[in-house]
């Protein structure tokens, strides 16, 4: 029953990571415009993402660019966007296999699948919080490497926004989720059920047995009363002949 509850508990972790990483992929704000300077005139904010490049202005106004062009963004932006991408993909599929994993419900086959099915989904979470770690942590450190650089201009500087917690976050949930799966199964080992599940078949084994036994000693019986009929009646005929 505690190990259904922890399962439990996992999956919604875990749900709440591939949400949290879905939204942190679609969020535009993964950096935004540092106040250190004066140039609030025109624009008051800055967002970049890893699709899309906005901006407020102080009239009211919200605009923003989409980033077509692949080759020509820098290389931990273009990591950001595949190890996100794989994150969700990762761990869409810990969430399917998690799902035939739960004790708590009847499909995904018997003990031995279910436990398979959960530890696979343990992996694929723990995978996936790893991808969603890496482009967080590789993100933050340049966008805080431009942020001490005092050859960057101050209207250049950025800090991290919003969707990169949200990423920390997510990453976390994944581990937890994943971590709880993996260890939830992998203390029961296969041995141990298996002999647990093994007296039934060998009371039966064991009845069978008895009853054959008891068969045999039928017959015995029934071939020694029968016996000495036959060899009296063996003897009688030799007589009269």
């Amino acid at each position: 029953m505690a190990s259904t509850c922890m399962q439990i508990f996992a999956f919604i972790l875990a749900l709440l990571g591939i949400m949290g990483a879905m939204v942190a992929t679609l969020l535009p704000n993964w950096k935004v415009s540092a106040d250190v300077g004066s140039n609030i005139i025109t624009a008051i904010s800055q967002m970049q993402g890893l699709w899309m490049d906005c901006t407020w202005y102080s009239t009211g106004m919200f605009s923003c660019t989409l980033k077509y062009s692949v080759l020509s963004l820098p290389a931990y932006l273009q990591t950001a966007r595949t190890t996100m991408v794989l994150c969700c993909v990762m761990a869409a599929m810990g969430l399917c296999l998690a799902s035939l994993g739960l004790k708590c419900t009847r499909w995904g086959g018997g003990r031995r699948s279910k436990r398979h099915a959960a530890i696979a989904s343990g992996g694929c979470f723990i995978t996936a919080g790893f991808l969603c770690l890496v482009p967080a942590s590789w993100f933050t450190n340049e966008v805080i490497t431009n942020f001490l650089d005092r050859s960057v201009h101050e209207s250049n500087k950025f800090e991290p926004g919003g969707a990169v917690y949200v990423a920390f976050l997510s990453a976390g949930f994944l581990f937890v989720g994943g971590s709880i799966f993996c260890v939830s199964c992998a203390g029961k080992r296969p041995g141990h059920q298996d002999m647990i599940l093994l007296p039934p078949p060998n009371k039966l084994i064991l009845q069978q047995q008895q009853q054959l036994l008891q068969q045999q000693q039928q017959d015995q019986h029934q071939y020694c009363s029968l016996s000495p009929l036959d060899n009296k009646t063996g003897y009688s005929l030799q007589d009269y002949v």
